[in-house]
């Protein structure tokens, strides 16, 4: 049992160490357009577009994510790194340094015969990470931190006791992946000093507070995506899960999905309006033993891809891209 407990104690650790060290950037500014006039803020094929423009609109009410929860967290830290490193001389002067919390002490343990078995931090330290950030959003960073810091116990039993915990543990690495990606995006896409961004940092700051926010008139096109629904007549299914996957395989650690793969798609059952509730195909793809096939199977909510569950991992539900549902829902997937 006190085996188990500590090999589960080791591989949490492991993820959570993974999901924080996993993203770095320089200190490297990049040139920026110096005069964007519109308040304006671009998410389109981001990873999480949906949380980011419900946040730059003030609609915190539409929010899946939960301030408390362990991804907001992660997102939070990452776009302070990141707008640290992209956007340092944008910084006000009263900038404060970004810390990392380190390893000072471990515990090591050793089999009979001397053999290292098991390294445990028994106690960490505070050292700065040469990133920057304005200070009022990493106080509301550090309310943050301090939420799943009394949560941890909680959270650790919980990552044990789950009989999913394996296909959730991949699943966070496949988030942070995408997260990845997203903040080297989301700067390319948006001026460190464009309107929307500064807007999009009021209202994190706000989220993260647990305050009201500072709201936009104008619904995203994400809310009215899913008060319409999916479209009906004939879709291009093959195209849609085929777009579905390759944006999940961008996540991947050690597989390469093959574009353009999919194949044997079918529908399971369908609702009033003959738009499917399932469907399933298969796709190839290459890894470490050559070129493999696999399965995937996609469920709807009204008419809309819900989740995303594959073959190696068949009850852990990825979500859809929200961009990509929202071009299905327009129908630029009609055949």
């Amino acid at each position: 049992m006190k085996s188990s407990v500590q090999f589960f104690r080791l591989l949490i650790l492991s993820i959570i160490w993974l999901l924080f060290v996993s993203l770095s950037f320089s200190n490297t500014n990049d040139s920026y357009t110096t005069s964007p006039v519109e308040l304006e803020f671009k998410t389109d094929g981001l990873y999480f577009a949906e949380f980011y423009d419900y946040i730059y609109r003030g609609h915190f009410e539409n929010l899946e994510i939960k301030r408390d929860d362990m991804i907001f967290m992660l997102i939070f830290d990452k776009y302070l790194r990141a707008y640290g490193g992209k956007c340092d001389s944008y910084l006000p002067q009263n900038k404060v340094e970004i810390m990392n919390e380190v390893c000072k002490t471990e515990e090591v343990t050793k089999n009979g015969w001397g053999d290292v078995i098991s390294r445990v931090c028994i106690e960490y330290t505070w050292v700065g990470s040469g990133l920057y950030a304005k200070p009022e959003l990493y106080d509301a960073y550090a309310e943050i931190d301090q939420i799943q810091r009394s949560k941890g116990l909680n959270t650790m039993m919980q990552m044990i006791t789950d009989p999913n915990s394996m296909g959730n543990s991949v699943d966070l690495i496949h988030k942070t992946n995408g997260l990845k990606n997203d903040m080297i995006k989301l700067f390319q896409m948006n001026a460190c000093n464009s309107a929307g961004l500064k807007r999009f940092d009021e209202n994190l700051e706000l989220f993260a507070l647990n305050k009201a926010s500072i709201r936009m008139q104008q619904a995203s096109k994400y809310t009215a995506m899913k008060k319409s629904g999916g479209p009906t007549g004939d879709q291009n299914f093959n195209k849609l899960i085929d777009d579905l996957v390759n944006d999940q395989s961008k996540t991947w650690a050690f597989n390469r999905y093959t574009a353009g793969s999919i194949s044997n798609v079918q529908s399971s059952v369908r609702d009033s309006e003959g738009r499917p509730r399932e469907l399933s195909a298969n796709y190839s793809f290459s890894g470490f033993s050559g070129n493999s096939r696999g399965s995937v199977r996609i469920t709807f909510e009204n008419g809309l891809p819900k989740c995303i569950y594959f073959y190696d991992y068949p009850q852990n539900c990825k979500t859809p891209n929200s961009s990509i549902l929202a071009a299905f829902a327009a129908g630029k997937y009609s055949k």
